[in-house]
């Protein structure tokens, strides 16, 4: 049987099938997630931009391992005169969200620098050949499916709130509709600039400057200064062993990786083969784990201290929950604007990319096609309040690209997700699904999630049948059973690599997730 010569999964089909072109053009794991990447900006448009920001977790096949962080980043200076930044309420039918969009509340973009920063450190294709995809994308058209749709439809209010973006997006007052082709060929004309010129364009040429003269004029924070010192940072991933596998994520100051590693440290006290999955038992084992991180991270979690995660993880303060592995007393945000790629190749290269444009800002650099993130107006990102950051600085995100090895160091496991506050309690249940019930990525990715937050233990169908008693769930909170699964509970899009070096692929069917697999000189996707 011939082995696969690589596997890929990803959001939308036609962002894993651009991932898939540049293996089958001989192009590494890197170049296939880079053009994934920049597909994902046509492709998903609501949910990757390149003027958002987020994190590609590096496996290459000498056994390196590297954290690529180009998050978005706060401003260098704050202003005193007036700012354009303002809530628009999106409906979700159950509840209505409030957002905080306009020129006040972009940070400074990473995801364009981030993309041709880890190509020039370990592609192999031409970068005008790993933008080709995307460039064709963006010029002769996507057929807009279900899912995407829905993103357009929920988050039509800041598709409404500016010119720029009603013109690309919603010309007629509707946003894009399922079956139709979305064409954007400003999007196309910049990213054919930007990979000839490169990405000095984009921080410091005419971009550059036709971003910080709106700003200036118009109520934006962002300066040139803010764009031109813009740096993608490589960071050492956290490191933690579960099951005698190990465990590598995303660093502080991202919070993410190490609230899994938390949580992975608190179910590793439990015999989980012991348990059946989806009994009450279960469900109270990953409900505690969820409560306790989320008062550890109360208690003791800062982003920006020194040491942290050596001080987070040490084993006395684990020990302060592992105590109260029980039920006590402990709003949720529905959207999630994320979305994640994971590739291994065949020579043993892996990466796990997760990336966010928060909702969009509405704001679209004229000429370009590029709507700039929101990120100084995402609630999750600034617990203390919008306008208190701290200038010049990495924003914290939940963001947690991942990679597991197994008990020989051999790359066994590439996943990651979207879904804010949920991207976590995601990958700590895909991760024990395949780790402690033994299961295919298929049905890992596919079986019902819960999340606990704010005394509210959520729970997906399949799971409906269980009979659910206080006397078995000794807490105060609220049970929330869900009538379908859906992107509330992340969309974890993973692929999976055994001792035989045969390839798997799973894409969440949450957020309409696809897998691509080059076997041979032929594609197979799903």
């Amino acid at each position: 049987m011939t082995k696969p010569r690589g596997a890929i999964a990803a959001g939308h089909p036609k962002t894993a099938e651009a991932g898939i072109e540049m293996l089958r053009l001989g192009g590494n794991a890197f170049d296939a997630a880079v053009a994934a990447v920049l597909a994902s900006c046509v492709a998903e448009p609501m949910l990757s931009s390149l003027a958002g920001g987020g994190f590609l977790l590096a496996h290459t096949q000498d056994d390196h391992t590297i954290l690529f962080d180009f998050f978005t980043q706060t401003p260098r200076q704050k202003k005193i005169e007036p700012i354009d930044f303002y809530p628009v309420d999106v409906n979700f039918g159950s509840v209505i969200q409030q957002f905080h969009i306009g020129l006040g509340s972009m940070a400074v973009p990473g995801t364009i620098g981030g993309m041709c920063h880890v190509h020039a450190r370990l592609g192999r294709l031409p970068f005008s050949v790993v933008a080709e995809p995307a460039i064709h994308y963006a010029r002769t058209g996507v057929e807009v499916n279900n899912f995407q749709a829905y993103c357009f439809k929920i988050l039509t209010p800041i598709l409404l709130a500016s010119e720029a973006a009603r013109k690309i997006y919603a010309p007629n007052g509707i946003s894009p509709q399922s079956g139709e082709q979305l064409r954007l060929p400003e999007l196309a004309d910049t990213l054919t600039y930007l990979a000839a010129k490169g990405t000095n364009e984009f921080y410091k040429g005419d971009i550059a400057h036709q971003l910080v003269n709106d700003c200036q004029a118009q109520g934006g924070y962002l300066t040139l200064a803010d764009l031109e010192n813009y740096q993608v940072i490589e960071r050492q991933p956290l490191a933690m062993p579960y099951r005698g596998n190990i465990v590598l994520t995303n660093p502080p100051p991202s919070s993410g990786g190490i609230l899994i590693a938390f949580a992975l440290a608190l179910l590793s006290k439990v015999d989980l083969a012991q348990i059946e999955f989806g009994t009450a038992e279960h469900l109270c084992i990953l409900g505690n784990v969820m409560r306790l991180t989320n008062l550890a991270r109360k208690d003791g979690y800062d982003s920006y201290a020194t040491d942290i995660a050596e001080r987070f993880l040490a084993p006395e303060f684990l020990a302060e929950y592992d105590r109260h592995f029980s039920f006590v007393n402990t709003p949720v945000n529905k959207w999630g604007s994320t979305t994640h790629i994971s590739v291994i190749d065949r020579e043993g290269n892996a990466a796990s990319v997760t990336t966010s444009n928060g909702e969009g800002s509405s704001y679209i650099i004229p000429g370009t096609g590029v709507m700039i993130n929101n990120m100084l107006g995402e609630a999750d990102l600034h617990p203390h309040g919008f306008h208190q950051w701290q200038e010049n600085v990495r924003i914290s995100s939940m963001m947690a690209p991942t990679l597991i090895l197994d008990r020989h160091h051999q790359l066994e496991i590439v996943l990651g997700s979207g879904g804010s506050n949920r991207i976590r309690t995601a990958i700590l249940q895909v991760i024990s699904n395949l780790l402690d019930f033994k299961m295919p990525v298929d049905l890992a990715v596919g079986s019902p999630r819960v999340h606990w937050e704010d005394e509210v233990f959520n729970i997906e169908p399949g799971l409906e049948r269980l009979t659910i008693a206080r006397s078995v769930f000794p807490f105060n909170g609220q049970i929330e059973l869900w009538e379908q699964q859906n992107m509330f509970f992340g969309g974890v899009h993973a692929v999976t690599q055994n001792s035989n070096r045969e390839l798997a692929g799973a894409g969440d069917r949450r957020r309409g997730g696809a897998i691509g697999v080059l076997k041979g000189g032929d594609r197979e996707q799903g």
